[in-house]
């Protein structure tokens, strides 16, 4: 199943972080993201005409983020966008960080 078919599902502190391998196996599943030296986050910067793009993109990326219920770390400002996801309850990543960004390029 490909992730955007997937649903997040809830992580608590028993679940074990992915490993490298894992985590770059699912890599090749989302192009243009990049993975962290430590392998505990993904991140992907994109680019905007303006503010007002880029602030629109913020709150499609808030609508997918609350139907997963799972939270990027975002920051913006004029013309661009950046976001990190992480699992924080486990200290690293998930597959539902993978299903989020998978989602969030598809709303872009």
């Amino acid at each position: 199943m490909s992730l955007l078919e997937r649903k997040c599902v809830p992580c608590e502190g028993s679940v074990v972080p992915l490993l490298r391998t894992e985590a770059n196996a699912l890599m090749r599943e989302v192009p243009g993201w990049s993975l962290a030296e430590d392998a505990k986050s993904i991140a992907r910067e994109y680019q905007f005409r303006d503010f007002a793009e880029a602030l629109a993109f913020v709150n499609a990326i808030g609508a997918v983020a609350e139907r997963e219920g799972h939270h990027p770390d975002i920051e913006f400002g004029w013309g661009r966008v950046r976001v990190v996801l992480s699992t924080h309850a486990i200290g690293g990543l998930s597959p539902n960080d993978f299903i989020v960004a998978a989602k969030i390029d598809a709303s872009s």
